[in-house]
């Protein structure tokens, strides 16, 4: 078993339990065939952030080019830390997530 992220636009939209990504669909891998069949991109995503730096949540951010799912930045100030796949933040206020909208 494992768990996929669908993306639209570059946001996460759903996260569902699959098959083992081992396995194939049809002779595709399991993100390709996932993809195929919903029209999204989708990508695995790991409970133990072992792959893509975090568990995939709805509204998170897939970066392509760093291959991580970002959850939404904390502060307008908060910077992206690719490397270790979190936001970088001297505010020690984190009730409330910061919308950029």
């Amino acid at each position: 078993m494992a768990h996929y992220a669908f993306i639209t636009d570059g946001i996460v939209t759903e996260v569902i339990t699959g098959i083992d990504e081992t396995q194939t669909i049809e002779g595709l891998d399991t993100e390709t065939w996932y993809a195929n069949f919903r029209g999204q991109t989708c990508k695995r995503t790991s409970y133990n952030n072992k792959i893509r730096g975090n568990y995939a949540g709805i509204g998170y951010t897939y970066l392509p080019l760093e291959d991580i799912f970002m959850p939404i930045k904390c502060h307008a100030e908060a910077i992206l830390n690719a490397q270790a796949a979190k936001w970088d933040c001297a505010s020690t206020d984190h009730e409330l997530p910061f919308n950029e909208a």
